[in-house]
């Protein structure tokens, strides 16, 4: 009997959660996923402090049936280590399975150096974007919030009112919004935007977001020609000469008309167009806003820095990566209600690891694994 209480000991699968470093303010995990976990018959640590900056402190992870241990601790005791961003100064030296945001297809020597050492590596922003994968879809999740903070954050900069307002003094016209990317951030946008009242135009390649644009009250601007998109999960896809000649064409008529440009356009594992080029800023009128959420894979201007704002010929542009942080208690609310999702296919009912490698969304998500790097696309770029 000893001996099977022992074996049962050493079977309960261990899930660490880490502190992320400063500028990041969410965290992987809130307390109330720690219930679910326990439900499962996992133990979890959490670094010391780790939610603070999400609010939620040590003592409510405590209540929640975590232990609070330092990140050395961690590294040497959890199987599953989580993490939003790349884990720094973490001395994991022993096979572990590390699960995150990690960017592989702009990292991938980090990639190689991570497989040299052993680990397990998942990154979720390679998550397949099919509908099984809708409840684990974190870059959805957190585009949400990015796409509503961005029109907030160009509210609070734009010299003048969003809605139109009639009054003794004189009329003051509606703010004139024009969005680049229908995507879920710019979905979102949209709908913030035509509540405080702005008029928006919206850009996208994409023929079929159109009627999604129009039932948020925004004009769609449509260029002909564009290449299809609809294998790309989601995403935009590269396009011809001659339809970015007449993007560029359509893009600058909206962008001479604009107050505020909120830009979205990415294409996975590639730099940012430049959609707004030097030539439609300077049409720009002086107080007009940017907020680029391109800016971490280079920007949809060629002026945007990322983590930055700057000022061009009187337009202002904000290079944010980290909006969706902005808001960390939801924002972390919704990443690790995703993180509890896919947890449920790489652990079994028995709270067991259990690494199925025929399912789809593991298979996707999963970068390292074995020694190797397993992505293909990752493979080419080393």
């Amino acid at each position: 009997m000893n001996l099977f209480i022992l074996q049962a000991i050493q079977l309960i699968m261990t899930i660490g959660v880490l502190k992320e470093l400063s500028p990041e303010t969410r965290v992987s995990l809130l307390p109330e996923h720690i219930t679910a976990l326990k439900k499962w018959n996992v133990d979890v640590v959490v670094e010391s402090k780790a939610g603070v900056t999400a609010f939620a402190n040590d003592d409510k992870y405590v209540a929640a049936g975590a232990k609070i241990v330092s990140r050395d601790e961690i590294a040497n005791t959890a199987d599953i280590i989580l993490s939003i961003n790349e884990p720094q100064n973490l001395p994991v030296t022993s096979a572990k399975i590390l699960l995150g945001i990690y960017q592989p297809l702009f990292n991938p020597s980090l990639m190689k150096d991570w497989a040299a050492k052993g680990l397990t590596v998942f990154s979720m922003d390679m998550l397949p974007r099919t509908t099984r994968a809708q409840s684990m879809d974190v870059l959805s999740s957190q585009a949400n919030i990015a796409g509503y903070k961005a029109v907030l954050t160009a509210a609070n900069l734009f010299p003048k009112y969003f809605p139109m307002f009639m009054t003794a003094a004189g009329t003051i016209p509606p703010a004139k919004m024009l969005i680049l990317g229908a995507g879920v951030a710019g979905l979102q946008a949209i709908a913030t935007s035509r509540r405080l009242g702005a008029v928006v135009e919206v850009f996208d390649t994409r023929p079929a977001v159109k009627e999604e644009v129009m039932s948020l009250g925004a004009k769609f601007v449509e260029v002909e020609g564009a290449a299809d998109a609809s294998k790309a999960g989601g995403y935009a896809v590269e396009q011809s000469d001659a339809f970015i000649q007449k993007q560029k064409a359509k893009i600058a008529e909206s962008v001479a008309k604009a107050d505020i440009i909120i830009s979205t356009a990415q294409i996975p594992g590639r730099k940012a167009p430049i959609l707004i080029t030097d030539e439609m800023m300077y049409l720009m009128k002086n107080g007009s806003v940017i907020i680029d959420l391109a800016a971490a894979t280079g920007g949809n201007t060629e002026h945007t820095q990322n983590n930055a704002t700057v000022t061009h010929n009187g337009v202002t542009i904000v290079g944010n990566s980290y909006l969706a942080a902005t808001m960390p208690s939801d924002a972390s609310k919704l990443y690790g209600k995703n993180i509890l999702n896919f947890l449920q296919l790489i652990i079994n009912k028995e709270g067991v690891l259990h690494l199925n490698f025929e399912d789809d969304l593991v298979k996707g998500t999963c970068v390292v694994h074995g020694g190797e790097i397993k992505n293909e696309r990752v493979k080419e770029l080393i």
